[in-house]
Parts: structure tokens; sequence; C-alpha cells
């Protein structure tokens, strides 16, 4: 394996036609909505093929329904879900359920032209040249699509929550409310088995990171979308391992269950080693290393320049939920009132509020925000504790010996640490 530079380490993701998923210049931090999304889209887009495969018919005296080539599409279908792990049943049947809708609709404009003449615009596209080589494309993206949305799908509730999004999206010539409800129940039919592996990362081309958003340099999410330095290095990992990166959302307090459901297959993020987690999951070597300290107003900097400062009755410590820094708060701060807020990224603001007077975090993070907030300081000098950052990882032998393998490299390359210092200085 090569080292990548640090100037290689700059935006990498393969190109679109390599998984089907869009790249943007800064990816985008996926959740159950935006990925159920991605599913419709190509549905739709499979639909609005059906016109000009109902005139190619009609102009060659085809029968709309043709039940030898709808079963190698099935087969094919299936056969391309079962390495990317999803059930086989649910697949036939959502593929079934699609085909028959586009009988449908090739059905009601043959009618249509019995009764008043045949009728196209544009020129009819070749139903072997053209329209199948894009059905079976459509047919490996969709798999794909439904690789990474099915582990986030809540099927409770799922088709009415959805039925919005699908009117939006799904507008193609011959939908109907029905035949969409029936799509959505198909789609939240199909399961996955949830134990990610490198042998699947290689059969879907996209490797799923799992990542909060909420932690800047390492991840953080805006309207323009995912950056950061493990957003970079995840990047990187991913070309190497001839994928697309997929950032999938996660929260601190659901980042161990959401690696054992197979929502994603490492996650990223500022992630401190712990023993907990190093019991639920595998753990990545090291790529930086920290460890908690004091942050709060520059002017309250002697007040709170060590623990015992902190802990005492009167003072607000502020917590992000079901991390390593609350841990460390409801450990080893008694006389404090512990305030919980549940926005990471606007946590710092309650400090410069004064609605709180000191948080307890990472120190890279606490060197970042005192320079973005002028009236913020690191008040104590060392660090609290010690912890390494590292990539969570699904327990699998092959994905954890070749994560750790390219991790080496890119350390002994310095390219980690540099990522790193070009995040604080944004």
């Amino acid at each position: 394996m090569r080292a990548i530079s640090s100037a290689a380490l700059a935006p990498l993701l393969l190109c679109a036609a390599a998984s089907g998923w869009t790249a943007p210049a800064e990816p985008q931090l996926l959740d159950e909505r935006a990925a159920v999304a991605r599913v419709l889209t190509i549905l739709d887009e499979r639909l609005a093929l059906m016109p000009g495969v109902a005139a190619y018919k009609w102009q060659n005296h085809l029968a709309v329904s043709d039940p030898p080539r709808e079963q190698v599409v099935i087969e094919h279908g299936v056969a391309l879900a079962r390495p990317l792990g999803l059930e086989s049943q649910g697949v036939s049947a959502l593929i079934a359920v699609q085909i028959r809708i586009a009988n449908e609709v090739e059905n009601a404009l043959h009618g249509e032209w019995r009764a008043r003449g045949f009728e196209f615009s544009g020129p009819i596209p070749s139903l072997t040249n053209e329209v199948r080589p894009r059905l079976d494309a459509l047919t490996d993206e969709l798999l794909k699509a439904l690789y990474v949305a099915a582990p986030l799908i809540e099927r409770a509730g799922f088709e009415s929550r959805y039925a919005p999004l699908a009117a939006e999206l799904m507008r193609a010539t011959g939908w109907t409310a029905a035949n969409r409800a029936e799509l959505l129940r198909a789609v939240a039919a199909v399961s996955a088995d949830p134990q990610a592996s490198l042998q699947r990362i290689g059969a879907a081309h996209l490797l799923r990171a799992g990542t909060t958003g909420d932690y800047a340099p390492f991840s953080e999410a805006s309207a323009a979308g995912l950056r950061g330095a493990d957003i970079e290095i995840t990047r990187a990992l991913a070309q190497h391992l001839a994928a697309e990166p997929v950032f999938v959302h996660t929260t601190w307090k659901e980042l161990l269950a959401d690696l054992s459901r197979g929502r994603f297959d490492l996650a990223v993020g500022g992630i401190s080693a712990t023993p907990e987690r190093a019991a639920a999951a595998a753990l990545s070597i090291p790529y930086a290393t920290g460890g908690k300290t004091i942050l709060a107003r520059c002017r309250d900097r002697a007040r709170f320049a060590d623990l015992a400062g902190v802990d005492r009755a009167g003072v607000r410590v502020i917590v992000n939920p079901g991390g390593t820094n609350e841990q460390f708060v409801r450990e080893r701060v008694h006389q404090a009132r512990i305030l919980v807020h549940r926005d990471n990224p606007t946590i710092f603001d309650e400090l410069v509020a004064g609605r709180a007077d000191v948080m307890i975090t990472d120190d890279t993070e606490v060197e970042l925000q005192s320079l973005r907030h002028r009236e913020l300081c690191r008040t104590y000098r060392g660090t609290l504790t010690h912890a390494d950052k590292v990539m969570l990882l699904a327990r699998d032998t092959a994905l954890d010996a070749s994560v750790d393998a390219w991790l080496k490299e890119q350390v002994a390359a310095g390219a980690p640490a540099r990522l790193l210092r070009a995040a604080l200085a944004r």
C-alpha cells in the first residue's frame, strides 16, 4: 500500500458513475430521509423510461409483458443483492412490484393509442441498445441505495411518514397514490443483514462511515456540507478501498448501537478510545491523541484554573449528552450543577452568553473554539485525561486489518496531523 500525501488527502471521491451516488464538492451527512429520497428518485427514474418502452413495443408490435425477460431482471437483482446482505425475498418482491407498475403504464398508453392513434414526442429509443442497459444500471443503483437505506429505516409508520416525500419525488407518468404506497411498503420490507465487512464494501463500492457532524475540527456539518480532518481521512481511506464514502448521521449516545445495527461500516469524528467502545467494537490504531481540558470565559481564567475550581456549588458545567465529555463530568464533578445541552454546535454559545460557566472537552476542540470565540479561553494548561482518537469499526478481521495497515502508513507520513492542523486553521 502507498502512503497518500497531505495534498492528495484533499476531497477524494470516486466519480458518481462508479456507484450511482452523486459526489458533491463537500459530502452531505446522510440520514434516513435522505437515504429514502435516493431510493424513491431511482424508482421514479425507472418509471419515467416506460413511455419510451411502450412506444418501441407499439411500433414493433411487441407485447407489453415479457415474462422471461422480467424473470431475468428479478433474478439479476437478487444476485446483485446477495453480496450486499440484502434479503432476497424483499428484493424480489420490490422488483416485481416495479415491473407490474411499469406494465400497467405501458398497457394504459397502448390503450390510448388504440383509441386515439399513436402519438409520441421525440425519438423512440431502442429497447435493446438504450433502454435495457439503462434499466439494468438503475437496478444496480437501486440495490446500492437500498444497501445504505435499509439499515436506517424505522419500519413503524414508514408508509405514512414518507407518502408526502413520495408524492414530491415520484412524478413520472403513471404514478398514483395507491401504487406509490405499494412501493413504499415494498421498500420498507427489504431487510439487510447488519454485519458489515470488507467483502461487502468491495461488492457495493461504498464505504459507509457514521459520524455525528457536531465535533469540529474532526467532523462538522453545515448547510454547505460536511468537513473536518476525519472526513478527509475517511475520503482517502475510501479511495484506497476503491469505494465512495457515504457519511451516515449518528449521535454520541447511539454510536455503538448504530454500529451494531449495521448502519455503517465504521465511525469517525474525534472518537476517543474507551474500554466500553473496545468491548463493543473494534478500534483502529490511534491516529491522534489528546485529553480533556477546561474551557471557560477568558475573564474566569483564574477561577477555573483546575478541576477543584470547577467542582464547586454554584458553578454550571455544560455537557453534550452521550459521549466521553458527559461521562467524565458525571464521574468527576459532584458539587457543580451539570447542564445537558443537546445541540453540540451551539453549546459554546451558552458559555459566551453566560448561561453556563464551564465546559470540559477534548483539548483539540478547546483550541478550535477559543479561536472561533474570542471570549473563550483554555483555563487549564494540561489535560485531565489522556485519550487516543480512533476509528470505530465493525468486527471484521479483514476490514480491521486493512484499515490499520493503511492508517499506520498515514500516521508515519504525518498526514492525519497535517489535516488536523489545516482544520484548526480554518
